[in-house]
């Protein structure tokens, strides 16, 4: 990571990306990929793409996610406390003192998750955060008084967290989910360019919106697109730190490689390319099983058109969906190396299918 990846890396994390309202964040990283692709295209809902070798027959999506989960104002009481709800999978038990920033047409507002002192609190009987009491103080006394400072009901808020490193060898911070995949993608982008390396085929880097609510914008741009292979890449938990069931999650630590996962959605025979990738350049990888979806934008991409062949390469990550987010930092190159080589094997017109 030099450092002008390194300033895109901070500048793209520590910008809010709500789903929805990915547009900033868009921007920031449409503006770095730029210099290295031939072209670019957006859709209604602010999915961005950037192309190399539009013209090609052959299309090849490198993809990932650009929204973050967060929370919508739902409800401001008389007293001028405002009570939420979810905008993607939030989590309601992290929320108690967490800083939030408040999108207004006025601004930001900044607010804190209020919480009771633990003096007051019953020990025996505690009442434990929920959706139903979890709320938002932005030093108003007045629902008047909050209201003219630009927010109601609809407005989106993020936690307020910036990236940071943890002992050199890990990045820290919310929305690691899946920003830093769209920061790998990039970096894809950059190195096939700054290395001079021609591809056969046309590469769609795909930054995809509103995967926290259902793969919505990998459904739209896919159908768009058309491609004929597209490789995901994504998070997955992190298990080898305490209170995860590794009979049930399986393991995959953090500093051991790209989590490539088998499951219905992924094709086989890019799978093992991908595969024989990792094993020919010597990047570690680890293996994950899905059972039924993947739960990412591969399942939106295979199942589209007339089926697509899709392979997930995943980061681990730990403490997914809080604000400490935390992935290695030699992961990161290896997922951005794995996706890089792949594209240097595979050739124009592959045909992935199992009978021909």
């Amino acid at each position: 990571m030099d450092k002008k990846s390194k300033k895109f890396l901070e500048e793209y994390l520590n910008n809010s990306s709500p789903t929805g309202f990915e547009s900033s964040g868009q921007k920031i990283w449409l503006d770095y990929i730029r210099p290295y692709i031939d072209s670019y295209f957006t859709d209604t809902y602010g999915s961005v793409v950037g192309v190399i070798n539009p013209e090609a027959e052959y299309k090849v999506v490198i993809e990932a996610h650009a929204d973050e989960i967060s929370w919508f104002v739902n409800y401001i009481t008389e007293e001028g406390y405002i009570y939420v709800t979810r905008n993607g999978g939030s989590d309601h038990q992290i929320a108690p003192s967490k800083r939030v920033n408040i999108y207004t047409e006025k601004g930001v507002v900044k607010g804190v998750f209020g919480w009771p002192a633990i003096h007051v609190r019953n020990k025996e009987n505690e009442e434990k955060p929920s959706m139903k009491n979890i709320f938002v103080d932005v030093g108003c006394q007045s629902k008047a008084e909050v209201e003219e400072l630009g927010v109601h009901v609809g407005c989106v808020m993020t936690f307020d967290d910036e990236l940071m490193e943890l002992n050199k060898n890990f990045l820290v911070g919310r929305a690691l989910d899946n920003r830093m995949g769209g920061f790998m993608i990039a970096e894809v982008a950059r190195r096939l360019k700054e290395e001079k390396k021609e591809l056969p085929f046309g590469l769609y880097v795909v930054n995809a919106v509103q995967e926290e609510v259902g793969l919505r914008g990998a459904e739209m741009i896919a159908e768009r697109i058309k491609p004929n292979v597209a490789i995901v890449t994504d998070v997955c938990h992190e298990t080898s730190s305490p209170m995860y069931n590794k009979i049930e999650s399986g393991l995959q630590k953090a500093g051991k490689g790209p989590v490539l996962t088998y499951g219905p959605a992924v094709q086989n025979n890019l799978l093992k390319m991908v595969i024989d990738v990792a094993n020919d350049n010597k990047i570690p990888f680890q293996r994950a099983a899905a059972s039924r979806a993947t739960g990412t934008d591969t399942d939106a991409f295979a199942y589209s058109n007339d089926g697509v062949a899709s392979a997930l390469i995943s980061l681990p990550l730990k403490y997914m969906h809080t604000t400490v987010e935390t992935a290695h930092k030699d992961d990161i190159e290896n997922v951005i190396k794995l996706m890089y080589h792949f594209l240097l094997k595979l050739q124009d017109g592959h045909d992935f299918r199992y009978i021909k």
